[in-house]
């Protein structure tokens, strides 16, 4: 697992940075998949593969013993090295596509490799021969199930969900489009034009500081055309109402929130209930990752099947607290309190710290602890007590004085 977790796709990609990538083509897609896989030929060693929502083509599944499971599942893939025509390439610089073709079966799980023959005609429709067929195993068994885990922005499922930036991209697009008239409207309008009354028509005018327009017909006259109406005014109006829809659906960077006059605690719940919906956007990514984790625990154990693996063997979560707001002096010192007092145990008090990131996430209770031993200062003991106490004691009957 210390290898999955540094290497999750075997390509230098630690499983931190994989999550990352899940979260974002969730959040700007609403769909992704993660194909798990073994490499027994030199690593010995199971490892991960992300695909996009375009590359996961078709799926099918079925209740089989009252479970729903994936019975199909259809990837397109792009190899290096393989060019469009299926011929191998010697230097490695194009890439050809390949279709991965995953069936579950009396059997079990069986994998089948098409890519589309060599065309002779670009007319032509494309051809698909089968390249490879192989039977995954795992201690020496077929796979019960698909190695596939779909990450959804609500739920795991094999369905397609609502795309979490929909409405985002809606106005984000209406905004494009307005921006785009109103800077075709300040290219025909704002630049002045130069027009004549009077002139000879066969004169040649030029423009400039060092030319001067001159002519003998009487209330002949010259000037510049500017744009003075009101009408690139709706466009801007029209973005700003865009601009503040954005910000008011979730994309806060366009517009600067004024802090002034307003409570903390107003701030706080107007930032919980915006970051509701990416809160449980992330509730539901990291127990699709979960599912990734508990495939990877499964195939290096003895469990039968991956659900077998509970979240007390593997588990992540990813962090749903978007508040900059920290923990105040007071509170600090209320839940020191409540510690002291019997309260609340040191697990707990040092977890909030965590959580409000005035510890390391990678810190252990018991290294905090001893880190905190090494740092207290000795406690003498014996005459030195005793001296302080009649110091103190001095000291304070001169202060009374």
């Amino acid at each position: 697992m210390r290898a999955f977790v540094n290497d999750a796709d075997m390509l230098g990609m630690s499983f931190a940075s994989y999550a990352r990538n899940v979260a974002r083509e969730v959040i700007t897609v609403g769909r992704a998949g993660t194909l798990m896989d073994w490499e027994g030929e030199s690593e010995n060693r199971v490892y991960a593969s992300l695909y996009t929502a375009e590359n996961i083509l078709t799926w099918r599944g079925e209740r089989i013993q009252g479970r729903n499971v994936l019975t199909l599942l259809v990837l397109h893939e792009s190899v290096r090295g393989i060019a469009t025509d299926g011929e191998p390439d010697e230097f490695e610089t194009k890439f050809g596509e390949q279709i991965r073709v995953l069936k579950l079966g009396v059997g079990g799980c069986q994998v089948e490799v098409w890519r589309p023959k060599q065309q002779r005609d670009r007319g032509q429709r494309a051809e698909w021969e089968k390249v490879e067929s192989l039977i995954p195993l795992r201690l020496g068994k077929p796979l019960p199930l698909i190695p596939f885990v779909f990450h959804g922005g609500s739920h795991s499922l094999a369905d397609v969900d609502r795309l979490p930036l929909r409405d985002v991209i809606a106005v984000n697009l209406d905004h494009y489009r307005l921006h785009a008239d109103y800077r075709h409207g300040m290219h025909f309008t704002a630049l002045p034009t130069a027009w004549v009354s009077g002139f000879d028509k066969a004169a040649t005018l030029r423009i400039g500081s060092s030319t001067a327009w001159v002519t003998d017909t009487p209330g002949a006259s010259a000037g510049f055309l500017e744009y003075t109406g009101q009408g690139l005014t709706t466009f801007e109006r029209a973005m700003d109402r865009d601009e503040k829809l954005m910000a008011i659906l979730g994309a806060r960077l366009l517009e600067s929130q004024k802090r002034v006059g307003e409570a903390a605690e107003a701030i706080e719940l107007k930032q919980s209930g915006e970051n509701s919906i990416l809160g449980a956007l992330a509730a539901c990514v990291g127990m699709s990752l979960t599912q990734v984790l508990r495939w990877a625990y499964w195939w290096n154990s003895t469990e039968a099947m991956p659900d077998d693996v509970s979240n007390v063997d593997v588990v992540i979560e990813l962090n749903t607290d978007y508040s900059t707001r920290g923990l105040t002096a007071n509170e600090i010192v209320a839940i020191v309190q409540a510690w002291q007092s019997g309260a609340l145990s040191r697990d707990s008090m040092l977890e909030l710290f965590r959580r409000s990131e005035i510890l390391p996430d990678g810190r252990k209770n018991e290294e905090e602890a001893a880190m905190v031993k090494r740092g207290m200062p000795s406690q003498p003991t014996g005459p030195t007590n005793k001296a302080k106490e009649a110091n103190g004691e001095k000291a304070g009957m001169v202060n009374a004085n």
